[in-house]
């Protein structure tokens, strides 16, 4: 339980990553009151779905998800202006030495990189991981389950969440099919653009010169910046329920997360705990 009688509109949340999962997180508990909110990224973030990802603020200065706004931090004492004007803040650092000097309340590792790469319950007085690898109350104070499934979004205060699968979540009975990778290491080239709609066999980009075709028919929901890139590395996704509004909107799976991570929070500063 955080010190003292704070509010828990006035906690501060610093959430590692900034992509899909990490935005559909900070979205939700901006809309439930939490809006002193610092997301840390890398200094040049791979992200697909676009459209839905505070980390772009990193490319562009500032990014907007259904309504809400992030803006780029040059450095920290940048942040207290962002959230004054009721905006998100992002800063690029991979390192996370942001944490250490934030103090915050809540902590939450929605890097999503399928294992822990160093998140110890000890950076914030409550620290929630998602996904496989974090163990609770050995690594984090909370788990959340990320695998789709009956078990999205619970809350796991003992023990870690399932192994990573591999696997796509389906949609339409689609599942590795729809996610687009780069066949060499390269340079992207778009031949589409984010939203676009596609004909199975469209060229929709090429890595250097190799080019990446449209398995099926449907609506490009995600898309990579024109950048360098590594071979196998997710460059795109193709929707085949062909909704354009889908590409603007956070996904069931990242809102599904976002409530277990707002369940956690706030059982922690409401809630009785059974295992008292």
């Amino acid at each position: 339980m955080p010190e003292g009688n704070k509010m828990i509109t006035d906690a501060t949340v610093a959430i590692k990553g900034a992509g899909e999962m990490a935005s559909g997180i900070a979205h939700r508990l901006y809309r439930a009151g939490m809006t002193r909110i610092l997301m840390l990224e890398a200094e040049n973030p791979l992200c697909v779905r676009r459209f839905v990802s505070f980390c772009e603020a990193v490319h562009d200065g500032t990014s907007e998800v259904e309504g809400i706004r992030a803006r780029l931090a040059a450095r920290l004492p940048d942040v207290a202006p962002i959230w004054q004007a009721g905006e998100i803040a992002v800063i690029a650092d991979p390192e996370w030495k942001s944490v250490g000097a934030l103090k915050p309340d809540i902590m939450i590792d929605a890097i999503m990189a399928k294992r822990n790469l160093g998140t110890r319950k000890d950076e914030a007085a409550f620290v929630i991981g998602v996904g496989p690898d974090f163990v609770a109350p050995r690594d984090v104070h909370a788990v959340i389950e990320s695998n789709r499934g009956h078990d999205l979004g619970r809350v796991i205060y003992d023990g870690s969440a399932e192994p990573y699968t591999g696997m796509p979540g389906e949609i339409k009975g689609i599942a590795k099919e729809r996610v687009l990778r780069a066949p060499v290491a390269g340079r992207v080239r778009h031949m589409h653009q984010l939203g676009d709609a596609v004909k199975k066999g469209d060229p929709v980009l090429y890595v250097d010169n190799a080019p990446v075709y449209a398995p099926f028919d449907g609506i490009l929901r995600g898309l990579i910046r024109e950048m360098t890139v590594d071979k196998g590395e997710k460059v795109g996704d193709v929707d085949p329920r062909a909704r354009k509004e889908y590409c603007f909107t956070i996904s069931e799976k990242a809102r599904g997360i976002a409530g277990g991570v707002l369940e956690a929070v706030l059982h922690e500063y409401f809630g009785h705990d059974e295992r008292e």
